[in-house]
C-alpha cells in the first residue's frame, strides 16, 4: 500500500555566494553554517579539556605550582597556585562551555545543520537568514562567556546551575558572583535565542521542507533525533532564557526574584524581599533535564543510523526506537524534580517525581536492548564510526545503571553531593555524548570533505579513549561512596585524605586521554587536506547525502529535488547491480519482508 507524499515546497533560493565574506564568515548554505557550529564546538571542547586538566592537576597535587596559571588570574592562582575559589571558578566555566557549546552545540546544531536539509531533500533550510543568525548569535554568547575570565572579580563560581541566592546577590557573596555573573547570565540568554532560532529552522524543514515521496515513516532515524532535539530545544531553552533575564535583573535592577527577605551575608543585611530562592532550580531544571536528552538524543540518532548502514540490515524495530526517543523526550520534563531531592521539597513531590524517573529507564533499555538485539548475528563492518556507536552504547549503559540509584530519594539524598553523581552524569551526558559526536565525525567526514580520514588513527583513538574514559570516570563512582564531596578543591586535611592517591590515578588517566584526543584533532586536520580522496559514497549508505557529490555543491542536489522510493534502510536485499542494498532514490521495487 502506497503512503501518501507531501507537496514538495522549494527552499527560498538565495543563489550561490559571490564573495569570501558570503561563502565563508556569513554564509546562507547550511552546510557552512554546520561546519561553523562544529569549528566552534572545537575550540569549545579545547578550552573545556585545558580546563578540567587545571582541576584534576589541583585536586591531586593541591600544593603544586601550574606554571603559566598567575598570567590567566593573579588573584585566582598567585604563583601558579590555585585558590579554592578560582578551582571552583574553573569547574563552572568547563561545566558550562562542555555542556552548553559542545555537547549541544556539536551533534544538534553542527551535524543537524549539515544532514538534516539533505536527508529530507531539501535545496536548504527554509529560514536561511534565521539560521545563519543562530550561528552568529551561539558565537557572540561563546565570546561572552569567555570574557568572563578577564573581569576584575574573574568567572563566575556558582556552577553551571547557578544556584541562588548566591548567584543573584552580586559582589556581596564573594569573588565571581559580580560582574563574572552577570557575564555568565548574559552569555546563556544569548544562547537560548540562537538555539530558540535553529530549533524553529528544524521543525520547519522536516514539517514542510521534505521532497517529494519523502514521507515521515520514511525519514532516517537521525532526521526524527534532530526533530526532536529541536521540539525540546524550543520549550526547555524558552524557559531557561526568561530565568536568565530575571537572573540579571536582580544583579542590576535589584529585584528580588530568587533573593528572600532577610538575608544577611558577611553580616550585612541585603535590601532584598519577596523572592524564591527555589523558583531559580524549577526555572533551571525545568531547562536541565530535557538538556541532558537534548545533548544525548542526536548522538542516539547517529548510532543507530551508522550502526544501520555497517550492520547491513535494519534494526529489529525502527518504529520502537522512533517510539522510545518521543518518550524520552516527553518524559525528561516530568523528572527535572529528580535534581532537588536534597533541596527540602515535600516528601510527596519527591515521590511524584521518583516515580518517573525509574518509568523513563524504560525507553532507553529498549533502545539497548534494540541495538544489542540487532547486533546479535550481524557481520558488523568494524570501522572508527561503527567502534565509537559500540562505546556509545558502553558508556550509555555504564552510566545509566547508576541512575537506578539516584532516582530513589532516601538513598540520593546520600549520594546527591558526592562524585557518585559526577560520574553517573559524566558517563551518559558527557562521554556517551562525545562518541556519538566521533561516530559522527569518522561516518560524514568524507561527504563534508571528500577525503577519507585515516582509519589505523582513528581505530587507536577509540581503543585508547574507551580504555582512558573508563579509567576516569568508573572510580567516581566508588569516590561516591566513599562519601567524597563534589566540589571540593582538596582533600588533604580531613577524612577524605586516603583518597588522594585514586584521584592522582584519575588525574593521570585524564591527562592521558586528554592527549589521546591529538590524535584526532591531527587526523582531522590533515586528512581535510591531504587525505585519500573518497569516492561519493564509501560505505555504501541508503540515506540521500550518499546520493549526491562529496562535497556536495551549494544547491545540494543541482537545482533537481530528488523523489525518494523506500525508507532510509534498504539493507540485507538483494539489488539489480548486485549490491546488497537499494538507494531511497531508486525506483527499483523491493521485495517486501518475507517475500
Amino acid at each position: 500500500m502506497q503512503q501518501a507524499v507531501p507537496a514538495v515546497h522549494a527552499a527560498p533560493h538565495h543563489g550561490p555566494p559571490t564573495t569570501f565574506i558570503r561563502k565563508h564568515v556569513f554564509s546562507l548554505d547550511h552546510k557552512v553554517i554546520g561546519k561553523q557550529y562544529y569549528a566552534l564546538a572545537l575550540v569549545a571542547v579545547l578550552t573545556g579539556m585545558v580546563l578540567s586538566w587545571l582541576m584534576r592537576i589541583h585536586l591531586a597535587w593541591t600544593n603544586a605550582s601550574i606554571p603559566g596559571l598567575q598570567l590567566l588570574s593573579a588573584n585566582g592562582a598567585p604563583g601558579g597556585k590555585m585558590t579554592p575559589e578560582y578551582y571552583l571558578q574553573l569547574m563552572t566555566m568547563h561545566a558550562t562551555i562542555m555542556v552548553f557549546f559542545v555537547l549541544t552545540t556539536a551533534p544538534f546544531a553542527a551535524f543537524g545543520n549539515y544532514f538534516l536539509p539533505i536527508q529530507v531533500g531539501a535545496e536548504d533550510m527554509p529560514f536561511p537568514h534565521f539560521n545563519m543568525m543562530s550561528f552568529w548569535t551561539t558565537f557572540v554568547a561563546f565570546c561572552v562567556l569567555i570574557s568572563a575570565f578577564f573581569v576584575g572579580d574573574g568567572p563566575p563560581l556558582a556552577g553551571w546551575t547557578a544556584y541562588a541566592p548566591m548567584s543573584a546577590i552580586g559582589k556581596a557573596a564573594g569573588p565571581g558572583e559580580g560582574t563574572g555573573q552577570v557575564l555568565w547570565a548574559t552569555a546563556i540568554g544569548i544562547f537560548c535565542i540562537g538555539q530558540l532560532l535553529g530549533a524553529l529552522n528544524f521543525i520547519s524543514t522536516v514539517l514542510d521542507m521534505r521532497t517529494k515521496g519523502m514521507t515521515l515513516a520514511r525519514l532516517p532515524v537521525t532526521v526524527w533525533a534532530w526533530f526532536i532535539t529541536s521540539c525540546m530545544g524550543l520549550t526547555a531553552f524558552a524557559v531557561l532564557m526568561p530565568a536568565t533575564i530575571l537572573l540579571i535583573l536582580d544583579h542590576v535592577a535589584g529585584t528580588s526574584f530568587f533573593v528572600a527577605s532577610g538575608l544577611v551575608i558577611n553580616d550585612q543585611l541585603l535590601p532584598h524581599s519577596g523572592g524564591s530562592t527555589l523558583l531559580w532550580q524549577h526555572l533551571f531544571w525545568f531547562f536541565g533535564h530535557p538538556e541532558v536528552y537534548i545533548a544525548i538524543v542526536p548522538g542516539m540518532g547517529i548510532v543507530t543510523h551508522v550502526l544501520i548502514t555497517n550492520m547491513r540490515r535494519p534494526m529489529l524495530s525502527i518504529k520502537a526506537i522512533l517510539y522510545s526517543l518521543w518518550a524520552l523526550a516527553f518524559l525528561s520534563y516530568m523528572v527535572y524534580g529528580h535534581h532537588m531531592f536534597v533541596s527540602g521539597m515535600n516528601p510527596f513531590s519527591s515521590l511524584a517525581f521518583s516515580f518517573p524517573t525509574l518509568m523513563i529507564t524504560i525507553p532507553s533499555t529498549i533502545l539497548v536492548l534494540i541495538w544489542i538485539g540487532s547486533l546479535y548475528g550481524s557481520k558488523l563492518r568494524i570501522n572508527s564510526a561503527s567502534l565509537f556507536a559500540l562505546g556509545f552504547i558502553s558508556m550509555f549503559v555504564s552510566g545509566g545503571v547508576s541512575g537506578f540509584f539516584l532516582a530513589q530519594p532516601s538513598i540520593d539524598i546520600m549520594l546527591h553531593a558526592t562524585y557518585f553523581v559526577v560520574g553517573h552524569f559524566h558517563m551518559v551526558m558527557g562521554v556517551a555524548a562525545m562518541f556519538g559526536i566521533f561516530s559522527g565525525t569518522y561516518f560524514w567526514f568524507p561527504k563534508m570533505t571528500g577525503r577519507m580520514m585515516n582509519e589505523t588513527l582513528g581505530k587507536a583513538h577509540f581503543w585508547l579513549t574507551f580504555v582512558g574514559t573508563y579509567c576516569i570516570f568508573m572510580p567516581f563512582h566508588y569516590l561516591g561512596w566513599a562519601g567524597n564531596v563534589r566540589r571540593y578543591a582538596s582533600f588533604t586535611d580531613d577524612f577524605l585524605k586516603p583518597l588522594v592517591p585514586l584521584h592522582q590515578f584519575i588525574t593521570v588517566a585524564a591527562l592521558f586521554t586528554g592527549a589521546v584526543q591529538l590524535i584526532f584533532f591531527y587526523n582531522l586536520i590533515h586528512s581535510r587536506f591531504k587525505g585519500a580522496p573518497a569516492p561519493d559514497n564509501p560505505w555504501e549508505g541508503t540515506s540521500l547525502e550518499w546520493s549526491m557529490p562529496s562535497p556536495p555543491p551549494w544547491n545540494n542536489f543541482g537545482g533537481k529535488d530528488p523523489v525518494v522510493y523506500h525508507d532510509a534502510y534498504q539493507y540485507g536485499v538483494k539489488s539489480s547491480t548486485g549490491a546488497d542494498y537499494v538507494m531511497q532514490t531508486s525506483p527499483e521495487q523491493v521485495p517486501a519482508e518475507g517475500d
